[in-house]
């Protein structure tokens, strides 16, 4: 006969997996999934193991243990007797006392004690990606019985289910951002590799052409070493840019508003063009369109700073007139023609620009005319 939680059990379960749903970043996801468990089975502790490729945890989080206490169990060993077995056996495991277990061993010494069981494996198909642990029911029980029942088994089980799709959902989303990283760098390796390429390889004629003209046409010569020097300053600048835009850019811990001033500082410092920034009114916005704002602004300023030769460029981040957020880069640089707009937008990255936009619900505008600068404008919903 199937177990039916009572219409509590129930509304515990919707409120664990509405949990889950809320978080994408792998941790929270596993410390979502711990707390909810425990709670849902009114357990003293919980625990949520992610397997290695060694049979050992690569992750490894606890709920019911204080800060004092894990500090005092120190390292945890890399296989946890009958934890780590439950990734090979893959089956639920439901005990009166585990201590009594004969697979219960390399427990730390100030480890809580433990008695009633129950862990159950976390499968994505036919993958083990996590064990969930509980010990020690809440619950008046004889001595040496388990307090956990078929129904909790059961429960948990259902928990279990949605856990798999939520950490399925996080590694996809570590992944996806990994590649976006990778791809992001390989852009700027590329941009890097022909840049500065570019520069030393006129640099190095310069040089030659100056070593030829010393003794004949000394005046000619001092010309050109004059010209070895912009050049390298130029290269200068490239190598700056570049390793700014490779840097985190530190959204989570600062914001941003602080990441936009920073880098643009830091752009002003490395380039001959006056480069600002202005806020004004902008609140904290959503991860992702904050994310989307600032690789907008990267990309409006590596194509102000190195090919509009422009003498300013502006930044501003203010709210709206419809509740909305406004990014805004204008330079004075040489623009471009309208007309032109499908050839620029490879040349310029405006396609992937738009794309960002779009993909947070907002969209990019684009301003330009020969000798009249450029101005690129984002807007996004709230802040």
């Amino acid at each position: 006969m199937t177990h039916r939680p009572p219409a509590g059990g129930l509304a515990a379960v919707s409120a664990a997996l509405l949990a889950m749903s809320r978080h994408l970043e792998m941790r929270d996801v596993l410390k979502t999934i711990v707390a909810s468990a425990r709670e849902l089975l009114d357990a003293e502790y919980a625990a949520l193991g992610v397997p290695d490729d060694h049979g050992g945890f690569a992750q490894f989080v606890v709920d019911g243990v204080s800060d004092e206490q894990w500090k005092a169990i120190g390292p945890l060993p890399r296989q946890h007797g009958i934890l780590a077995a439950m990734l090979h056996e893959a089956k639920p495991e439901r005990l009166a006392d585990v201590r009594k277990d004969p697979r219960f061993e390399g427990w730390p010494s100030a480890h809580p004690d433990m008695s009633d069981f129950l862990g159950l494996p976390i499968r994505d198909g036919d993958e083990i990606i996590g064990a969930l642990f509980l010990a020690n029911k809440r619950c008046p029980k004889p001595e040496g019985s388990c307090g956990f029942t078929a129904g909790d088994e059961e429960l948990l089980g259902i928990l279990a289910q949605h856990a798999a799709i939520a950490l399925t959902n996080a590694r996809l989303y570590e992944r996806s951002r990994e590649l976006t990283i990778a791809q992001e760098r390989s852009r700027l390796a590329h941009e890097l590799h022909d840049a500065v390429s570019q520069k030393l390889f006129s640099l190095r004629l310069t040089a030659q052409a100056a070593a030829t003209l010393v003794d004949r046409d000394p005046a000619r010569a001092k010309g050109e070493l004059q010209q070895v020097a912009a050049l390298a300053a130029e290269a200068v600048d490239e190598l700056r840019a570049a390793v700014v835009e490779l840097r985190p850019a530190g959204l989570d811990e600062d914001g941003l508003i602080a990441t936009l001033r920073t880098q643009i500082q830091v752009l002003d410092r490395a380039h001959t063009a006056r480069v600002t920034f202005e806020s004004l009114g902008v609140r904290a916005l959503p991860a992702a369109q904050e994310e989307a704002l600032l690789r907008v602004a990267q990309e409006a300023l590596h194509n102000a700073l190195r090919h509009s030769e422009a003498e300013h460029v502006g930044v501003t981040l203010v709210r709206g007139g419809d509740c909305g957020t406004v990014l805004r880069i204008t330079d004075d640089g040489r623009g471009f023609e309208p007309t032109a707009t499908r050839r620029a937008g490879r040349h310029l990255g405006l396609v992937s620009m738009r794309d960002r936009a779009s993909g947070v619900g907002g969209n990019l505008t684009v301003e330009s005319a020969p000798g009249k600068g450029t101005t690129i404008e984002m807007e996004v919903p709230g802040g």
